[in-house]
């Protein structure tokens, strides 16, 4: 939790106390339905935490923004967004059930009114939304590909409407056909190791009505 603090010092007492009810959800809920490996549990803060809460370095959504977050596994990086940003709208989405089990108890127990899940293909997701936010599910044209036609038109922000996507190594090849395309280094907003390969890749899309 002290993690979360070095870099977000302005967290209400509501926040911190739901930053910190993470690690026991997760602890208690991994044993029951794995979603997060052993070894990332014991660094739920730095591997998983922080890592979300890097696209929030990048950007401050304002209230009333609608984010999808595709392939959101046991929660990340919407559930720690979603503690961060409780004015903004975040639909989970993954097709597999057993982690939205996991995100679902996860969101109940810090009493999380913000966010929704739904058991589905991305695919399959009806609606458009500012932003699109994911933690690597796939590479950069198969993503594209997924969310087609699900970006919402009226710009609110400085950074066009589209795609966050949580990324590490070497992006040259896969983002080679997107030159609109911004990356940025989670080394330059957070000191630790773990994030010297760690980027943030900013893809801007148009809304096709």
């Amino acid at each position: 939790m002290k993690l979360i603090l070095k870099y977000f010092p302005n967290l209400t007492e509501h926040q911190i106390e739901q930053f910190t009810k993470l690690e026991d959800l997760y602890q208690d809920w991994n044993l029951k339905i794995n979603v997060v490996s052993r070894k990332d549990i014991d660094e739920l803060y730095m591997r998983h935490v922080l890592h979300s809460l890097g696209i929030a370095k990048v950007m401050e959504f304002k209230p009333g923004t609608k984010l999808l977050d595709v392939g959101t596994g046991g929660g990340f990086p919407g559930i720690p967004l979603a503690i961060l940003f409780p004015e903004c709208s975040f639909h989970l989405v993954d097709s597999i059930a057993k982690k939205l089990k996991v995100v679902d108890e996860v969101v109940a127990g810090l009493g999380l009114t913000n966010v929704k899940t739904t058991h589905s293909r991305v695919e399959d997701i009806k609606g458009n939304y500012d932003f699109i936010i994911s933690r690597a599910v796939a590479a950069m044209p198969t993503f594209v590909h997924w969310i087609k036609g699900k970006i919402a038109k009226d710009q609110n922000h400085d950074l066009k409407n589209g795609i966050l996507y949580l990324k590490g190594g070497d992006l040259t090849e896969e983002l080679k056909d997107y030159r609109t395309t911004t990356i940025y280094n989670l080394s330059d907003y957070f000191e630790e190791d773990f994030y010297e390969t760690k980027k943030v890749v900013h893809l801007p899309l148009k809304y096709r009505g």
